[in-house]
């Protein structure tokens, strides 16, 4: 655990540099506001191939190759995005971002890394570990902005290069961190528990073939994807349905978890992507846009013990229905709120981290408990690509959008789409389903 949370330390500071000055390199690069949410498009579209990709991958071979991968392939990008804008050379800056977003979802994907190493009545506050480390990487790229832009100048490489070359040396160092140390591996870990015995009543002998899978009421499909052999799918407890054996479809809880967490990203990218944009447009500096970056991604990562630790007590399904609440504040503000200082999206911008949080934390949640046996890891990879292509969709509808009808309309219209989440949820809790 100690060193899946310092190579998420590491990866959150490589996860920063497209968020900070991603769509600020665009719009220099193109001269065109309307395409300045192109670099979130393509790095969010690599994240659905990276996201497909590492969850089949750590289905197979474990959690440990996955991230590996992961993080090479971000610092791989990282160092293309660089090259690329020294040559003006545009083709190989997108190509090379599409690369850097395919890594840039490992540190989401390890919020499951870190389940895997907890009961089930702990998984909430594991996951929300997991997410927490991110954020002393994520939190100090964003402010890194201004000295790693001259340390870019000082090579002779365009200013806002910087923060890719943060990234490109975080994430190989996060990617050495994985691969030396990371033993043994957290899904091997994890089915190792499940296949312990437990120990029997006193007088009493253990029932044949129970294991420490066994789940308190509510815990269901989690236990079992622990027993699976890294190749085969995992054999079902007597009694017990095996949702997705004969048929690829999503359980309705798995459903539910997907729908929180992209709605959630769409919401999040949107607003994100052009507030440095809007930020600029009214006088501020690239320096001042990634201090209220800085605030939004703390904001993202900060809050995940506690989100964790309510989902555990309460429930994921009242968690969510808050993060879509907070999400409609925060759009709200982000529209409404004068522009002319930073205190306006600085505000608007926490508030988006923190509901995007509370989704991720919650919906993460659902997609854990309702994972299908032997099929967990590869399903929660497909649900990070729903979330891929969703924020794949949010940053080029931003552009787009700031461009023809301006920042405030998007703003409060992603707000207002957060809330259609609530119903969802709270009809799926009202028909009785954990």
């Amino acid at each position: 655990m100690t060193v899946l949370l310092v190579s998420q330390a590491l990866g959150g500071a490589g996860m920063a540099a497209g968020i900070t000055v991603g769509a600020l390199l665009a719009e220099d690069l193109l001269g065109s506001t309307s395409l300045a949410g192109l670099p979130a498009t393509l790095y969010t579209g690599g994240a659905a191939v990276g996201a497909m990709a590492i969850g089949r991958l750590s289905q197979h071979r474990g959690r440990r190759p996955g991230l590996v991968l992961g993080h090479g392939a971000a610092a791989l990008g990282s160092v293309g995005v660089v090259a690329g804008a020294a040559a003006s050379w545009t083709v190989l800056l997108l190509a090379s971002l599409f690369v850097y977003g395919a890594g840039s979802v490992t540190g989401l994907l390890a919020r499951y890394a870190g389940a895997d190493l907890a009961p089930p009545e702990r998984r909430g506050r594991a996951t929300g570990t997991v997410l927490l480390a991110t954020t002393l990487g994520a939190v100090a790229g964003p402010n890194m902005v201004g000295p790693t832009g001259a340390v870019a100048t000082a090579c002779g490489l365009p200013r806002l290069t910087g923060p890719f070359l943060l990234a490109a040396a975080a994430c190989t160092a996060a990617c050495l961190v994985l691969l030396l140390w990371l033993r043994p591996d957290p899904m091997t870990v994890a089915r190792a528990h499940a296949d312990a015995p437990l120990p029997a009543p006193p007088g009493e002998g253990a029932p044949a073939g129970e294991s420490a899978a066994v789940r308190p009421p509510g815990r269901t499909g989690t236990g079992d994807v622990r027993k699976a052999a890294p190749d085969e799918p995992a054999a079902p407890e007597a009694g017990t349905p095996v949702p997705g054996r004969t048929t690829h479809r999503w359980p309705s809880g798995v459903m539910t978890g997907a729908t929180v967490t992209i709605s959630a990203q769409l919401v999040m990218i949107a607003v994100m992507t052009m507030t440095p944009v809007h930020m600029t447009a009214h006088g501020h500096s690239a320096q001042a846009a990634g201090t209220v970056i800085a605030l939004h991604v703390g904001a993202m990562f900060l809050p995940s013990r506690l989100s964790g630790s309510l989902v555990d007590r309460l429930g994921a399904a009242p968690v969510a229905v808050a993060s879509g609440a907070v999400l409609l504040v925060a759009g709200v503000l982000a529209g409404l709120l004068p522009p002319q200082n930073t205190i306006g999206p600085a505000v608007a911008l926490t508030l988006l981290g923190v509901g995007w949080n509370l989704a991720l934390v919650s919906g993460s949640a659902m997609v854990t408990e309702a994972a299908p046996p032997g099929r967990a890891a590869a399903v929660q990879g497909q649900v990070d690509v729903g979330m891929a292509l969703a924020g794949a969709t949010g940053g080029m509808v931003s552009g787009l959008t700031t461009a023809s009808a301006g920042y405030p309309l998007l703003a409060v219209a992603s707000g207002v789409l957060a809330v259609a989440v609530i119903p969802t949820v709270v009809l799926r809790r009202a028909s009785g389903q954990p």
